[in-house]
């Protein structure tokens, strides 16, 4: 096969396939972890993480814990605690937040914001395992806060279905809550990007789709329902269920998922390069075929990356997508009209008309006219996939007057 930048699906996992990547925090380290191990990476992010460092409210409540000191403090995630505290220097007022904040006791959700909050100089006495709220809730009301100062760091719209909303929580059990609002999500800058991501994933033009947070889940779920009520949320869910792996960083970040149905991958432990590291074990098992040659070479497909001689080369997508329509009936003959329905999405014109005279006689030379570049098409994307083959262009067969085969042990199918 002719060289290729790439040196094998062994060093480079996810050659050949695209992964869609959501997040609008770290998208871009996320995408370049994934670019490093081959992917093709489209980037989508489905909502906007903006910061409130200037925000009134903020102010506002990190005065509050300075003049009343809380007995507890809950720190829900990283970003936000280190926001908050960042957001206190930049008021001149760290020192006596820090100072007010001594004496409560800290809880966190997780690591990342257990992290968080020994790099500010406290130590957390409580750190949910779950990284959800409602384990948070569970150990604090065990130690019966009716009346008891709360303060709690927020980070953004909470999702019923994934998790408690603390703050209401507390207050009815009794608890003075001053809440925390150091960021909030909104809609994204390209909101025309995440209807390209979902034709994609309907389609099945992406193999995989990496989530950090489940509000960037929900409102992928929420734009499929909103442009099409009556079964866009379903058709998306269904790709998710067979073909596109969705991985997500976390528990609570699945969980969207995990209430339809939908199966997804995840690392033990919620940082981006062991998400990276999962879809890299998972995509390959989904996308990639290995078909063994008549002549006892193997031709390995994934996605739109071949390797027969362990060398991968990647094909334009259109070539791709020929070669991955041979491979569905490996050892058989495809013809050029089911090549041009299932790839091009259109039908052969040949016989569409009858012969005649007149009007018929021109619609049916029309008709082979049309033919005529169908078949065209079908040729110099045969000949382009050869081409990409090289030395192993013999693997693609042609029959003549009937089509084109794979030069692989035929399937029982």
């Amino acid at each position: 096969m002719p060289p290729s930048s790439a040196v094998g699906l062994a060093e480079q996992p996810l050659l050949g396939c695209t992964v869609a990547v959501t997040a609008d925090r770290r998208r871009d380290d996320l995408a370049s972890l994934l670019r490093r191990r081959g992917a093709r990476v489209l980037e989508a992010p489905t909502l906007k993480l903006v910061p409130l460092e200037d925000d009134a409210e903020l102010r506002a409540a990190t005065r509050a814990c300075i003049e009343n000191p809380p007995d507890y403090v809950v720190a829900t995630t990283g970003r936000g605690w280190r926001g908050w505290i960042s957001a206190a220097e930049g008021w001149g007022e760290a020192h006596d937040l820090q100072r007010a904040l001594a004496g409560a006791t800290v809880v966190s959700r997780g690591p990342k914001a257990t992290g968080a909050v020994r790099a500010s100089g406290m130590r957390e006495e409580f750190a949910a395992e779950s990284e959800l709220c409602s384990e948070v809730l569970e150990w604090l009301n065990g130690r019966d806060v009716r009346g008891k100062r709360i303060a709690v760091q927020q980070y953004g719209t909470v999702d019923p279905t994934v998790d408690c909303d603390l703050s209401m929580e507390l207050r009815d059990a009794g608890a003075d809550v001053v809440t925390v609002p150091v960021y909030r999500w909104g809609p994204p800058d390209d909101r025309a990007a995440v209807q390209r991501l979902i034709d994609a994933i309907e389609k099945r033009e992406v193999h995989a789709v990496a989530f950090t947070s489940a509000p960037g889940v929900s409102a992928l779920l929420e734009a499929a329902a909103a442009r099409d009520p009556e079964a866009g949320l379903e058709r998306l869910l269904e790709a998710f269920r067979t073909d596109v792996t969705a991985g997500c960083v976390g528990p609570v970040c699945a969980k969207p998922f995990q209430d339809r149905g939908v199966p997804t991958v995840r690392p033990e432990r919620s940082r981006l390069g062991a998400l990276v590291a999962e879809l890299c074990a998972a995509v390959p098992v989904k996308v990639r075929r290995e078909l063994p040659a008549e002549d006892g070479r193997t031709l390995t497909i994934q996605g739109n990356a071949v390797l027969v001689r362990n060398e991968a080369v990647l094909l334009p997508p259109i070539v791709a997508a020929v070669l991955a329509e041979l491979a569905q009936r490996p050892g058989w003959v495809v013809s050029r009209a089911d090549l041009l329905r299932r790839v091009w999405r259109t039908r052969a014109t040949a016989a569409a008309a009858g012969s005649g005279a007149g009007a018929g006689g021109a619609a049916g030379a029309a008709a082979g006219a049309a033919n005529a570049r169908d078949q065209h098409i079908v040729e110099s994307t045969i000949a382009r996939l050869r081409t990409a083959l090289g030395e192993d262009a013999d693997l693609v067969r042609t029959v003549t007057k009937r089509g084109y085969r794979l030069a692989v042990s035929p399937s029982n199918s």
